[in-house]
């Protein structure tokens, strides 16, 4: 069985204020991101023309020097200055939001699980990956304001799916943000991951903790392998029956917070679509009897989560199956 601890009412508002900090973060970032590199002036056979200098500095002539050009410099640099105050601003903000998470104690999110999915998205990068598995109960329950005492949420890996349907925005944004491999981008969370050459979906670091990409079955224009950059130590993601579905289904969002403080948004999957699927998997036949259990008990967590606490959420289209109690 499994038992369901309310946080207090000032975690409770806490938790709301970082993810309130968290979205103004998130905003003032993207607005930054949109005046990155600079704009100047340079002489020409004794004209001057006005130059976009991208932040890898590549450049981009936008014209000579006249009324209209100027206009685009003086506002470039006043919308320019303007972002780079809001962001740096609200970086501060973000530091006092994590310690007072950490005062709180409103986190329980495994440090090194927040830190990946915060690489990934400051990296530009997070919106092909889900994340599946055992660590989508923490944003469940972080939703719901709860912890779930048991040993539901247990585990050493991380299991993020990519949805191969949008590798070509990733490999651009990849690229565009100056991030050469997916694992490089992991090695900014925790510098000791390396990919595994016998498993080349898995990465590991020096504490044993494992971060597996996998992607749907190979379908239509799909790439078949799939090596998530040119980087030969990169990770090939590797195809799950379960998959396509998870990538088609129902979405769920949710900030999640570490015990240190540090916050992640994660991506993941529907509760209601992660039970269902989790008693599939328990059922299958070949299906580890030594998993299985703990299948169906994650499956029966997700959904009490959704029916005590969650139901405010919109309610979902499409059919569910509910799901029994939890072997004793």
């Amino acid at each position: 069985m499994f038992q369901l601890i309310e946080l207090e009412e000032r975690q409770l508002r806490q938790i709301s204020d970082a993810q309130a900090t968290w979205r103004h973060y998130a905003n003032a970032r993207e607005e930054a991101g949109e005046v990155r590199g600079s704009m100047k002036w340079k002489t020409v056979s004794g004209r001057q023309y006005l130059i976009r200098v991208s932040r890898t500095g590549a450049e981009r002539g936008l014209g000579p020097r006249d009324e209209h050009t100027q206009g685009l410099f003086e506002a470039f640099h006043a919308r320019k200055a303007t972002a780079d105050a809001r962001l740096k601003a609200m970086r501060g903000a973000l530091d006092e939001q994590r310690r007072l998470n950490r005062a709180f104690r409103v986190g329980r999110t495994p440090a090194v699980v927040v830190r990946c999915l915060a690489a990934i998205d400051e990296a530009g990068i997070s919106d092909p990956f889900i994340t599946v598995g055992t660590h989508a109960l923490y944003a469940y329950e972080a939703a719901a304001g709860v912890r779930v005492e048991s040993g539901a949420v247990a585990t050493r890996d991380l299991d993020l799916l990519f949805d191969a349907r949008k590798l070509r925005t990733y490999t651009h944004r990849l690229k565009h943000n100056d991030a050469r491999s997916l694992i490089g981008v992991l090695r900014k969370a925790d510098p000791t991951f390396r990919v595994l050459r016998d498993q080349l979906q898995t990465a590991v670091n020096d504490a044993g903790f494992e971060v597996d990409v996998i992607r749907r079955l190979a379908a239509g224009d799909d790439p078949h392998p799939l090596r998530m950059s040119d980087d030969e130590d990169d990770f090939w993601a590797v195809q799950a029956d379960q998959g396509g579905a998870l990538a088609s289904g129902r979405g769920f969002q949710q900030l999640v917070i570490a015990a240190t403080g540090e916050m992640a948004w994660m991506r993941t999957v529907h509760p209601l679509d992660f039970a269902r699927l989790k008693l599939e998997l328990a059922d299958r036949p070949g299906r580890d009897p030594l998993k299985a259990p703990k299948d169906r008990l994650q499956a029966a967590v997700a959904q009490q989560l959704w029916e005590r606490y969650l139901r405010h959420l919109e309610a979902p289209a499409g059919p569910s199956s509910p799901v029994p109690p939890p072997p004793a």
